[in-house]
């Protein structure tokens, strides 16, 4: 056997620029005595992009659950306005969130989208992970201008999209703000000259510089280390050409078009936002965001847990109603419809942007939720949760998965982030994690 002499873990890859020495470090190695890991192909021609859209104040589960499971799914009363796009929705029921329930309305978001119970003390509440668009912000937001952009729908939303313990990411809820931060200064459609950014030629620079050294370096390690490497060298690769974008004119992507101007406001009518309007508008400005590759990464606030808005026909807020409409609850059941209604909006459109042979949605996956079950109980199990596109070919659509043992919903959440190309192996933390995917609602 032949021995090989250790690399340090502080191992770097070097090169001249300009006379100037640069280096680049390395990835955790065998060589470096860590554990190895395994380099995901990825053969799809177009991005995947990943939006979570999400609603407060729950549902009701019996109104809400499809009776029948598979592709012959028949939409419920509460999911009858995604009639026309039931082709496009997989509604995934019986699942569970395991990371406690301590606080009404928090417990649950934070245990679905970070899998990390939500820490209480002194009577402060505390995140202690990101959210699940963050990490995926984290792992594929830097190829596009925006790592990840958190839109709101209802007036004033907050969000709860966190990139770190305890740090919320701001949600930008005027569509003409979102559109102006999006499509103004900074935007170039296909066709147009970019202004060139100096920083842009040295980082390509520093790239190319260390090849000769990488080439030295392949030779001395083992063939596990190898792999590494060779995924560490394809990530330089990618990163070789998002550069060379930013240099360049944007991805020839045909469907590529700055939208029409949102209005500069959406004034409230008898007291009721007009969420239709503001939705639609919100839509747009989210799906010519991903069709020029502008970000791949969005959350999509439409309100926030425990949101009172007036809506349509309803005589007291949404939350209110949850707690005080007596009996089986029409003005709450009609809620619910009315904010799928909204949630069709965004499919359909989504879907209506061709790339190549399939759409914009077939290229994403969209994973709509809300922060509990029953908005009277606050409950948590039989957790509301629908997903539309295929993540470029990785996840079903079109069905009703129907967990009976209470399946953890991180079993869910990293199904997404590892048909998204995360390299993540479990999801959560303490009684929310999980290393167990939901394998049912994955294509094989």
């Amino acid at each position: 056997m032949v021995l090989r002499k250790p690399l340090s873990r502080r191992t770097v890859l070097k090169g001249i620029v300009g006379g100037t020495a640069v280096s680049i470090a390395l990835p955790a190695l065998d060589i470096f005595l860590n554990e190895h890991g395994t380099a995901h192909a990825d053969g799809s021609a177009f991005p995947r992009r990943f939006v979570l859209w999400f609603w407060g104040n729950g549902v009701q589960p019996d109104r809400w659950v499809p009776s029948a499971t598979g592709p012959d799914w028949i939409p419920s009363e509460q999911l009858m306005p995604l009639s026309d796009v039931k082709d496009r929705v997989t509604v995934v029921s019986g699942l569970r969130v395991h990371a406690g329930n301590d606080r009404a309305h928090e417990s649950g978001p934070a245990g679905f989208l970070t899998g990390a119970p939500l820490l209480i003390a002194g009577g402060r509440e505390t995140i202690q992970l990101p959210s699940i668009d963050q990490v995926l912000a984290a792992e594929i937001g830097g190829e596009t201008r925006f790592r990840s952009l958190e839109l709101g729908v209802g007036p004033h939303t907050s969000g709860r999209s966190y990139n770190g313990a305890d740090s919320r990411v701001p949600v930008e809820s005027s569509p003409r703000a979102a559109f102006d931060r999006i499509f103004g200064m900074g935007f170039t459609a296909p066709g147009e000259d970019p202004m060139p950014d100096p920083e842009v030629a040295i980082r390509r620079s520093i790239l190319d510089a260390i090849g000769n050294d990488s080439q030295a370096l392949m030779s001395r390690v083992g063939a596990r280390d190898r792999i590494r490497l060779e995924q560490h060298f394809d990530s330089i690769r990618e990163l070789e050409l998002r550069l060379a974008r930013l240099e360049d004119d944007p991805p020839a992507l045909e469907a590529c078009a700055a939208p029409e101007p949102p209005a500069e406001d959406y004034p409230d009518v008898e007291g009721r936002p007009p969420l239709l309007e503001r939705n639609a508008a919100m839509t747009e400005v989210l799906a010519m965001a991903m069709a020029c590759d502008q970000t791949r990464v969005a959350s999509y606030w439409f309100s926030d847990p425990q949101a009172n808005y007036l809506f349509p026909g309803a005589e007291a807020g949404h939350h209110q109603l949850t707690h005080d409409e007596p009996g089986e609850q029409p003005q709450v059941n009609s809620i619910v419809q009315h904010i799928m209604e909204n949630y069709a909006v965004t499919i359909d459109r989504l879907s209506s942007i061709t790339e190549g042979d399939g759409t914009l949605l077939d290229n994403s996956l969209v994973l709509a939720t809300t922060d509990v079950s029953h908005g009277q109980r606050h409950s948590l199990d039989d957790f509301p949760i629908l997903l539309s596109g295929t993540a470029c070919g990785r996840i079903q659509q079109g069905v009703h998965y129907r967990s009976n043992t209470d399946e953890n919903t991180s079993n869910l959440a990293l199904t997404i982030l590892q048909a998204m190309g995360a390299q993540q192996e479990s999801f959560g933390l303490e009684e929310g994690e999980s290393s167990e995917t939901l394998t049912s609602v994955e294509i094989t």
